[in-house]
C-alpha cells in the first residue's frame, strides 16, 4: 500500500502543527550551526595569524609579558643545535582614541628574513625597516586605524605619546599587527634590554623534543620553551569553556524543538487514533504504520534541517560582521575571519536536526503501533493513550542519576558531567509530569460550578495528554528560568564585587588597554602630595608564566600593609601568615582550581628571573581575570624586582574636596596627566556592567530563542488538544451549555494546566540554576558567585505565559465550536 500520499495528506491536514515543529527544529539547527561556524572561523583565522608570526620556527622561548633579559638571546643563538634565533619584543600598545590595543612586534630584520619573512616590511626607502621612527602595519591594522603610508601612528608610552611614521603595509594579514625594528622599539617604548620571545629554527637532524627538554633546564625561572602551536593551544584552551557553553546553549534550542515535536506528534497521534486504527483494520501492518509515522517525522526533520543550515549560515555572517568572531567575550579580537562552509559540519548539524525530529516522534509512533485497532475505533479510547507514561520509575531513576553526576569532577576542565546532569534533570522531570499531573488533578478542588467541575473532570480524565502537551513548555520555562537566575546571580555578584573592589573616591590608570602605559615615580609622588588628596594606594600589574601549557596569569603588586589584605581583597578563605617566615601571596579562585594551590601551601613564583617561595595566605574572588591572578604586597615586589613603576592608582579625597577640582589638578600638575584615565567608582561599575551585558548578549539571544520555541509549543499543544475535542463540545452544546460556558471551561483548563507547567518549570529551572552556578560555571570559569533571584522578571514571565495559555485555549475553543455541532456529535455515534 503506498504510504507517501497518506503522509502528505496527514502533514497537510496538520500544517499548523507541522509548521511549528519545522520552525522549532530549524531554529535549533540554525543556532547550533551558526555558533559552531563562527567559532570555527575564528579559530582557523587565529591559527593562521599565529603561523604568520611564528613563520618557520621550530621552537619558541617565551617569558613574562614584561619580558626577560636580552642577554639570553646570544646564549641561544650560539648553541650548535640552533640554525637561526630571531629575537622579538611584543607589546600590546595603547592607541589614543581606541578601546582595543594594537599588537606590536619588534623584530631583527636580518634574522626575521630567515624565519618570519612575512613580518619584514618594504618601504619606499630600503632602510625604512631599520629607521627608529617607522612602523609597518598589517592590512587589518591599517583599515582599523584609518592610516595610510606616511601617516602618523600615536602610541602611548608611560604618560607620553610617541609618534611613529607608517612606512608601509605588510603582506602578512589575518590580524591587527604593527612591526618595527627591535632596537628602535626597545628605545621608543622604553623597553631597553628586554625581549619577550625568541623564535628558534633548529638544524636538520636535531630532535625537537629532546633538545627542548635540555634547553628548558638552562632557562631562567619564568621563561619556557614551547612549540609555536602551543600559543594557539593555550588561547584555545582559555576560550574553550566559553565556546563549549555557547554550543551547548545553542543545542538547548534543538532539544526544546525535539520536545515540541514530541508533544505535537503525541497530540496529533491521539487525535488520529481512530483513523490509524481504521488503517490497521484495512490491512496496514504494524510495521507499515511505524514506517508511516516515522517518515512523517523524517520529512519534518529534513525540511527543518535544510532551512536551519541556511539560516545558521546567514546568522553567522551577520554576527561576524556586527559582533565579531569572539561573540563579545574578547578572546579573538583583532582578527577578521571569513566564513567557510564545511560540508562535514553542515551534515553533522543537519543530521542532528533530523535525529531530533525522529526522536521527538519516537514515543508517539510506538504508542500508535501498540494500540488495539478494535478498541481504538471506539470513541473515548484516546483517553487511554500514553497511560504507560504515568509510571514514575524511569523518571525517579533519571533524577537520581542526575544527582549523582552533579558531584563528579570536570573532564579536561569541562563540566561534561554537569551538562549530562542537566539533561537528565530535564528528561526525568518531563517524564515525571504525567504522574505528577494525575496526582495534582485527582486531589484538585475548585468552587462548585458546572464549568469548573467539567474542567477539573476533563483534566483528571486526560491528565496524561495534558502532561504530554506540557513537555516543551516545561523544558523552555525551566531553561529560561535557569539561565535568568544564573545570569542575574553572576551580574549581582559582579556588582557586589565591584563595590568591594572600588572603595576609593577616584581611580587613575595609565591607560585602559594595552601594556605600554605606566605611571613613573615622580608622577606617583605628585599624586600623593596633590591638594585635595588624603591618601593614595598604587598597583602594579603584569603577566607572568606559571605553566607553559596555560595562558599567562596576572601578578598584582598592591599596597596592602596599610589596610591589610582582609580589607582590600574579597577573600573566600584565608589564614594568618604572621608566624611564617615566607612572604605571603593571595591567589584568585582560578589559580586555586587550575594550579591546585591551597591555602597554607608554599609555592614557587617566578620574579625577575628567579623563583621566590611564597606562602598562600588566602584565596580571593576575582571576576576580572579568567586566567587567574596573584596578589603580593607592593613593597615586597619592589624589594624583589626593583620595579617602582605602577599602572593604577586609587585616590581617597580629603574631606570637603571637590572631585572635579582634583581631576583638573591631576590633568595639569602631573606631566602627561592629560593621558591619564580618571574615573569615579560609579563610572567603572557602569562600564563593567555594560561589558558584562555585551558579553552575555549572545546568551540572552539564545535564551530568547528557547522561550520563543516554548511559546510555540504552548500555542500548538493547547490548540491541538482543544481541536481534538470538538465532539465533546458538540455534546456539551446539545445538553445545554452555552458558548460562553464552554469558553470559560477551557480558560479554567488553560489556567490549571498552565499553572502545572509553569510551576514544574520554575522548580526545575531553580534546580538547574544551582547546577549552572555551582557546577558548570565553577568548573568552566572557576568563579564562585552568590545566588540572586530575579523575582520581578520571573513573575512577569509567569504571568505572560499563564495569560497566553488562557487566551490560546479560549481562542482555540471558539474555533472548534465554529464547526457544525450536529455533525460533531454524529461522529461520536
Amino acid at each position: 500500500m503506498p504510504l507517501f500520499p497518506l503522509i502528505l495528506a496527514s502533514l497537510w491536514q496538520n500544517k499548523g502543527r507541522v509548521l511549528v515543529s519545522v520552525i522549532a527544529i530549524a531554529l535549533g539547527v540554525a543556532l547550533g550551526y551558526g555558533v559552531h561556524a563562527i567559532n570555527a572561523a575564528a579559530v582557523n583565522e587565529f591559527g593562521q595569524a599565529l603561523q604568520t608570526v611564528s613563520g618557520e620556527a621550530d621552537l619558541t622561548v617565551r617569558g613574562p609579558r614584561a619580558g626577560f633579559d636580552e642577554a639570553l638571546y646570544p646564549r641561544l643563538a650560539q648553541l650548535p643545535e640552533i640554525a637561526v634565533a630571531s629575537p622579538i619584543l611584543e607589546v600590546d600598545a595603547h592607541i589614543a582614541g581606541r578601546d582595543e590595543s594594537l599588537r606590536m612586534l619588534g623584530i631583527d630584520v636580518f634574522r626575521a628574513l630567515r624565519i618570519q619573512p612575512a613580518l619584514v616590511g618594504e618601504g619606499e626607502d630600503r632602510l625604512d625597516p631599520l629607521q627608529p621612527d617607522t612602523v609597518f602595519l598589517s592590512p587589518q591594522a591599517a583599515r582599523w586605524l584609518h592610516l595610510d603610508v606616511d601617516d602618523t601612528l600615536q602610541v602611548q608610552v608611560g604618560l607620553a605619546s610617541v609618534p611613529l611614521r607608517v612606512a608601509g603595509v605588510l603582506n602578512a594579514g589575518g590580524q591587527r599587527l604593527a612591526v618595527m625594528d627591535i632596537g628602535a622599539m626597545q628605545w621608543r617604548l622604553q623597553r631597553l634590554g628586554v625581549l619577550t620571545r625568541v623564535d628558534l629554527r633548529l638544524r636538520p637532524g636535531v630532535d625537537v623534543g629532546d633538545f627542548s627538554a635540555r634547553l628548558q633546564r638552562g632557562l631562567p625561572a619564568g621563561v619556557f620553551v614551547e612549540t609555536p602551536t602551543a600559543s594557539l593551544d593555550s588561547t584555545l584552551r582559555m576560550s574553550r569553556a566559553y565556546r563549549v557553553n555557547l554550543t551547548v546553549l545553542a543545542l538547548v534550542a534543538l532539544f526544546t524543538g525535539a520536545l515540541l515535536v514530541f508533544s505535537t506528534e503525541a497530540l496529533a497521534v491521539t487525535r488520529r487514533r481512530s483513523e490509524l486504527a481504521l488503517l490497521r483494520v484495512l490491512g496496514v501492518t504494524r510495521g507499515h504504520l511505524l514506517r508511516l509515522l516515522a517518515l512523517e517525522s523524517l520529512l519534518i526533520g529534513l525540511v527543518a534541517a535544510t532551512i536551519g543550515v541556511g539560516l545558521g549560515h546567514a546568522l553567522a555572517s551577520i554576527v561576524l560582521a556586527s559582533i565579531g568572531p569572539d561573540l563579545g567575550a574578547g578572546f579573538f579580537t583583532g582578527i577578521a575571519p571569513r566564513l567557510h562552509a564545511q560540508w562535514h559540519t553542515i551534515a553533522l548539524y543537519a543530521l542532528a536536526g533530523i535525529a531530533a525530529a525522529l526522536l521527538g516522534g519516537l514515543v508517539p509512533t510506538l504508542e500508535a503501533a501498540r494500540a488495539q485497532p478494535a478498541l481504538a475505533l471506539k470513541a473515548g479510547d484516546e483517553q487511554t493513550a500514553y497511560r504507560r507514561l504515568r509510571a514514575p520509575t524511569l523518571a525517579f531513576t533519571l533524577l537520581a542519576l542526575a544527582a549523582a553526576l552533579v558531584a563528579m569532577p570536570p573532564v579536561t576542565n569541562l563540566p561534561l558531567f554537569g551538562y549530562a546532569a542537566i539533561a537528565l534533570m530535564l528528561i526525568g522531570t518531563i517524564a515525571l509530569v504525567p504522574w505528577l499531573a494525575a496526582i495534582v488533578f485527582a486531589h484538585l478542588r475548585l468552587p462548585a460550578s458546572a464549568t469548573s467541575e467539567l474542567a477539573v473532570a476533563q483534566l483528571r480524565g486526560a491528565s496524561t495528554q495534558t502532561a504530554v502537551g506540557l513537555a516543551a513548555i516545561v523544558a523552555s520555562v525551566s531553561l529560561m528560568v535557569a539561565m535568568a537566575i544564573m545570569v542575574t546571580s553572576f551580574r549581582g555578584s559582579l556588582d557586589q564585587w565591584l563595590g568591594r573592589m572600588l572603595p576609593a573616591d577616584l581611580y587613575v590608570r595609565a591607560n585602559l588597554t594595552g601594556d605600554t602605559g605606566f605611571i613613573g615615580v615622580e608622577a606617583q609622588q605628585a599624586m600623593a602630595t596633590l591638594p585635595g588628596v588624603a591618601r593614595v594606594e598604587f598597583l602594579r600589574s603584569q603577566q607572568i608564566v606559571l605553566d607553559p601549557a596555560r595562558p599567562r596569569v596576572t601578578l598584582l603588586a598592591r599596597d596592602l600593609n596599610r589596610r591589610g589584605a582582609q580589607n582590600v581583597l574579597p577573600l573566600v578563605s584565608s589564614i594568618s601568615a604572621s608566624a611564617d617566615l615566607s612572604p605571603a601571596i593571595w591567589i584568585s579562585e582560578p589559580i586555586a582550581d587550575l594550579f591546585a594551590f591551597t591555602v597554607g601551601q608554599r609555592v614557587q613564583i617566578p620574579l625577575a628571573g628567579r623563583n621566590v617561595a611564597f606562602l598562600v595566605a588566602g584565596v580571593w574572588r576575582d571576576y576580572a581575570r579568567q586566567n587567574g591572578a596573584l596578589v603580593i604586597d607592593r613593597a615586597l615586589y619592589v624589594q624583589l624586582t626593583g620595579d617602582r613603576l605602577v599602572t593604577d592608582g586609587a585616590l581617597w579625597l580629603a574631606q570637603g574636596a571637590d572631585p572635579s577640582a582634583v581631576v583638573a589638578r591631576l590633568r595639569s600638575a602631573i606631566p602627561g596627566g592629560a593621558l591619564l584615565e580618571i574615573s569615579a567608582p560609579r563610572d567603572i561599575r557602569r562600564l563593567s556592567l555594560s561589558i558584562f551585558d555585551r558579553t552575555f548578549a549572545v546568551t540572552y539571544a539564545l535564551e530568547a530563542c528557547a522561550v520563543i520555541i516554548g511559546l510555540f509549543g504552548l500555542s500548538s499543544s493547547v490548540a491541538s488538544q482543544v481541536l481534538a475535542r470538538r465532539r465533546e463540545f458538540g455534546v456539551l452544546r446539545h445538553i445545554g451549555m452555552t458558548r460562553r460556558q464552554v469558553r470559560a471551561m477551557l480558560s479554567i483548563e488553560g489556567v490549571l494546566s498552565g499553572l502545572l507547567g509553569l510551576g514544574t518549570g520554575l522548580l526545575l529551572g531553580y534546580a538547574i540554576s544551582l547546577v549552572l552556578i555551582h557546577v558548570v560555571n565553577r568548573q568552566s570559569f572557576h568563579w564562585s558567585m552568590e545566588l540572586h533571584l530575579p523575582w520581578r522578571s520571573l513573575a512577569l514571565f509567569a504571568a505572560v505565559m499563564l495569560l497566553l495559555a488562557t487566551v490560546v485555549a479560549a481562542v482555540s475553543g471558539r474555533s472548534a465550536m465554529g464547526k457544525d455541532v450536529i455533525r460533531a456529535v454524529k461522529d461520536d455515534w
